[in-house]
């Protein structure tokens, strides 16, 4: 009786133990980052949504910068939402009829080494003016979750039919957590965890920046025919294209490319994170 209440005990520690190491797990975007010289930093969002996503954007916005060391701040874009064209230096969020494409959202980051250097996000109104996507509980969980992309957080679970983390970096069919269970968590902001694992992203500091006060001074260390040369091929590139993507690295649990990376040349490159329409 004795040896049989030890191996119960021990059945628990390890399935309990299971469960604190699901939930306490990694999910860092490789390692890009913003490079920055001090913490807490200012990350700009450029705001080129429509009136109807204008409080989602806001909502996204404050919500992860419940993080002790990053700070979101919304400005006015600097682009057209049919283009969404990234700017170096921060953000940039656009919302657009993109057409029957199958994508529900799109993070897209430029990197230089591990230095995220300019990032877009994009949410696909085509089907978001649907009955089906037009919720404020799949509103939130796509804007939520392309955001944090764009600043180096990955998918806590890419499941879409267990039970809800919690967390809008969990993929789900159930946002809003009512269809199997009225009491399943709600998947339409961060978690703990989510913003525990940007502090851990944050933790060290860059000799460099990337971020929009100090651009200028590293995009003056480019010489300008080499700055012309990488403008003209963004402006050849339509990232709304799958086509255009470039070489698929990641599928989700359904079988659908999910990640995908482009290579710009003079080490750069570009990263998609696409949310497919379900």
């Amino acid at each position: 009786m004795q040896l049989k209440k030890i191996i119960i005990l021990a059945s628990l520690v390890l399935f309990f133990g299971g469960l604190v190491s699901v939930a306490n797990a990694d999910h860092s975007w490789d390692t890009y980052h913003w490079a920055r010289i001090n913490n807490p930093f200012i990350l700009k969002v450029g705001d080129n949504v429509s009136s109807s996503w204008d409080p989602y954007l806001n909502e996204a916005i404050s919500d992860w910068n419940a993080s002790s060391i990053l700070d979101l701040a919304k400005v006015t874009g600097s682009t057209r939402p049919r283009t969404c064209k990234a700017k170096a230096g921060q953000i940039e969020a656009c919302s657009e009829r993109y057409g029957n494409t199958d994508w529900l959202g799109l993070a897209q980051i430029w990197v230089s080494g591990s230095h995220i250097t300019k990032a877009v996000t994009k949410v696909n109104d085509t089907y978001f003016n649907t009955a089906t996507y037009n919720k404020p509980s799949w509103r939130r969980l796509v804007m939520c979750q392309e955001l944090a992309h764009d600043f180096g957080l990955d998918h806590q679970d890419e499941i879409f039919n267990n039970a809800n983390f919690g967390s809008c970096m969990d993929y789900t069919s159930d946002p809003d957590g009512t269809i199997a269970d009225p009491d399943q968590l709600t998947n339409e902001h961060p978690n703990a965890h989510d913003l525990e694992q940007t502090e851990v992203i944050y933790a060290h500091l860059d000799g460099i920046n990337t971020i929009a006060s100090f651009v200028a001074n590293v995009r003056a260390s480019i010489n300008s025919q080499s700055k012309n040369r990488l403008e003209n091929l963004d402006q050849e590139i339509n990232l709304d294209n799958p086509s255009e993507w470039g070489k698929a690295i990641r599928r989700d649990a359904r079988g659908r490319d999910s990640l995908y990376v482009r290579d710009l040349g003079r080490g750069e490159q570009v990263f998609t994170f696409v949310t497919w329409v379900q």
